[in-house]
Parts: C-alpha cells; sequence; structure tokens
C-alpha cells in the first residue's frame, strides 16, 4: 500500500510546537502557583499597603511631648480648726500676701473651751509663781541664818580678843575668860553647820528652781498653743502667690483638715507631660528639652519623673533654664521635644504602624510582589525614626503600614 511521506521539516516543526505548547502550560502554571495564596500567605493590594527603605544615618535621639502649663509650686491651705464660715475675705484668683487672712470661721464650742483652759493655765502659772518665791524665801531665810551666825561669831571673838589683853596682864581671872572662849567655840560650830546646811539647801532648791522653770515654760507654752487654737479660726495664706480653687461659702460647715483652696506660685511655671512608657528607662532628671512658643524657642530640663504607668504612660516635669515665656497661663499647652541623646550614625526604617506590633518583626520586602516576615530587634525611637538593631540592613525595604491584619501570615503576596 502506498503511504505518503512527510518532509522532515514539517515534522519538526509540529514538534517545536508541541514542545512550546508544553512549556506554556508549565510556565502558566508556575505563575498561577505563585500568584495563588497559600495557606500561611495573604494577597493583599499593593494600593492598601506602604513601605519604606533601611538605611543608615544619623538618629536624631528625641521625643515630642505635649506639655501643660502649671504653677512652679503649688501650696494648699486647710482648715486647721473646724467651725462655720462667718465671714469671707479673699477672692478666688487674686494674689494674697504671705500671713494675709482668707476667712474666719466661727466655733462658739471652741471659744468657750479656750477660755476654759487658758483660765486653768493662769491659775498654774500663778501656783509655779508662789513656788518660785517660796524658793526664794527659803534662800534668803537660810543666807540671814549664816550671816547672823557669823555676826555673832564676830562678836565673840572681839570680846575674846579684849578680854585675853587684860587676862595676859592679870587683871582678870581664868574664869572671866573661858566662858567667851566656849561662846567663840559654840558659834564657830554654829556658823560651819549652817554653812554646810546652806550648800546642800542650795542644791536641793537650785534643782527645784529649774523645775519650777520649766513648768512655768511648759505652761506658758500650753497657753500659748490653747489661744493659737482659737487664732485658727482665722484661715491665713501660707505663702504669697495666686489663690485658686477657693470656692468656700459664708454659713459653710467645715472640718479641721478640709482644703479650701490652693496657692500658685505667681510667674514661676513648670511644664508636665505625659511620655510613653516605652522611654521609662531612658528618661532621668536633667534631661534637656527645648519648647517652641511665639518663634522664640525656649530651654527646659526635667526636674522630676513620676514614674507611676497609668494607660501607657508616666508623667514628668520640666522646668525652665533661665528664660521664661511672658503671658503663660496655667492649662495652656506648648510642643516640646525632649533630647534622650546625641545624634549618631544607626541602621533606622521610617516609623509607622507596624510598630503596633511591638516591632519585634517586620515583613521585609522580597522583590516588588512579595514580602516575608522577618523577626528584627529595635532600639531607639522618634517620630520619623525607628533604630534597627539586627535583623535588617541598608538597602532593604519593609511594609510600615499597621501588622494587626496580617498577625497570622508569614507571607505578603501583593497583586
Amino acid at each position: 500500500m502506498d503511504r505518503r511521506i512527510e518532509r522532515p521539516s514539517a515534522k519538526r516543526r509540529k514538534r517545536l510546537i508541541r514542545i512550546a505548547i508544553g512549556l506554556a502550560i508549565a510556565c502558566a502554571a508556575a505563575v498561577l502557583w505563585w500568584l495563588m495564596p497559600g495557606g500561611n500567605s495573604l494577597a493583599v493590594d499593593a494600593q492598601s499597603i506602604r513601605t519604606g527603605a533601611v538605611t543608615r544615618e544619623a538618629f536624631r535621639d528625641f521625643v515630642p511631648l505635649r506639655a501643660e502649663v502649671a504653677p512652679l509650686r503649688t501650696v494648699y491651705v486647710a482648715a486647721v480648726q473646724g467651725g462655720s464660715v462667718a465671714q469671707v475675705i479673699a477672692a478666688d484668683g487674686t494674689i494674697v500676701a504671705a500671713g494675709a487672712p482668707l476667712a474666719r470661721l466661727s466655733n462658739p464650742g471652741l471659744e468657750l473651751d479656750v477660755a476654759s483652759r487658758s483660765a486653768t493655765i493662769v491659775g498654774q502659772l500663778s501656783a509655779n509663781s508662789g513656788e518660785r518665791l517660796s524658793v526664794q524665801r527659803t534662800r534668803q531665810d537660810s543666807a540671814r541664818d549664816v550671816a547672823e551666825a557669823r555676826n555673832a561669831l564676830s562678836k565673840a571673838q572681839t570680846a575674846l580678843r579684849q578680854k585675853q589683853v587684860l587676862f595676859d596682864k592679870g587683871f582678870v581671872t581664868a574664869a572671866a575668860i573661858d566662858p567667851l572662849r566656849e561662846e567663840v567655840a559654840y558659834q564657830s560650830n554654829r556658823v560651819a553647820a549652817l554653812t554646810a546646811g546652806q550648800a546642800q539647801a542650795n542644791g536641793t532648791l537650785a534643782d527645784q528652781s529649774t523645775g519650777i522653770a520649766a513648768t512655768a515654760r511648759e505652761l506658758r507654752e500650753s497657753l500659748a498653743m490653747v489661744r493659737a487654737s482659737l487664732a485658727a479660726l482665722t484661715v491665713r495664706a501660707p505663702v504669697a502667690g495666686r489663690l485658686t480653687a477657693f470656692t468656700i461659702q459664708p454659713g459653710q460647715i467645715l472640718k479641721a483638715g478640709d482644703p479650701v483652696g490652693q496657692i500658685d506660685s505667681e510667674g514661676q511655671w513648670k511644664l508636665v507631660a505625659d511620655v510613653d512608657q516605652f522611654y521609662l528607662g531612658r528618661v532621668r532628671t536633667g534631661l534637656s528639652a527645648t519648647a517652641d512658643l511665639d518663634g522664640g524657642r525656649y530651654a527646659l530640663h526635667v526636674i522630676r519623673i513620676l514614674p507611676q504607668v497609668t494607660e501607657g504612660r508616666f508623667r514628668v516635669e520640666l522646668g525652665f533654664d533661665d528664660r521664661v515665656p511672658t503671658g503663660l497661663n496655667r492649662g495652656q499647652t506648648l510642643d516640646v521635644r525632649l533630647v534622650l541623646g546625641a545624634d549618631r550614625p544607626a541602621t533606622v526604617v521610617p516609623a509607622g504602624g507596624w510598630l503596633d506590633a511591638g516591632g519585634t518583626t517586620a515583613f521585609v520586602m522580597d522583590g516588588d510582589k512579595r514580602a516575608v516576615r522577618r523577626a528584627i530587634q529595635t532600639g531607639r525611637r522618634n517620630p520619623d525614626q525607628v533604630e534597627v538593631t539586627s535583623g535588617l540592613s541598608p538597602g532593604e525595604r519593609i511594609v510600615t503600614t499597621p501588622l494587626s491584619t496580617y498577625a497570622q501570615y508569614q507571607t505578603l503576596l501583593i497583586r
């Protein structure tokens, strides 16, 4: 039987077509496999993500703060004694001097008690004065007895000397001189006994005088305290400044210790700001800061740190170095840059929502259509930059959009 014989060139062409079709199918399958999300991958729209480059540049080590103006010093005013408000003297918001009366209270029970206690203490002081006079009289009596004994001794010695002259000349007998000798001996012993007794009595009287004086001093102090409790019914300003939060009204009942207002330092200000707890270990007293207001820049420093963390933030207080802006008002807000350290080169990436996941992982771009999660370590931060200490190299790119949506995935397929 006759068979058609094809030319070799036609056979080769058909084989090439079949090979080309097979390769096209394989390529299409590979592309389809590449684009198809796996179990640990997520396909995302390229318009929904942002990326940022990893660079090597100077890291600006600061943190921006929104600070509120507050008085440098605040002294609270409280009622020392309880009572009803009889008279309000000062007005809220006014400047007061130290010791100026702010209000007067009425407390009849306290007034009666002060009068009774004062009378009792005055009576005790009177008795104390009598004791002091008794001690003085005892000293005087003792001194008088010694003086009289010495005078009697002196007289006896004089009489003895006169008789002795007559006795030596033979005008009188021994019977006339012996009584005088006995009198001198008696008066000498008497003076010695009274002098010794006076010394002992003086020691005892000195102790009594010290005790009497101490008692008198305590009684006078008690009397002053009792009378001061009555004077405390007048509420006074402890320091000079601006009186604020002073809202008491006549007739209002106050208990001892109740707050009635506060006095703020006038013209002396500080700034109070809340800082993210991320910086708790790096903020310390003395750190420098700057604040911009009305075209001027003012230098500040951290004067106090309140380390209690509330809702992820802690509080710092900043004081002005020298020049204080004029026209500040309590509660006014200022933008502050708190400098944590000097600028120095570092590997940095742009700050963004990706840090909400903790900054321990990042999706690193692998070409233009794929991003793979990678473990990294971050260090210092500012509003624009994040320092990367390991896991990334300059020239790479990362996804900077929030990662909360991609938390369970390891790969992002970007379409």
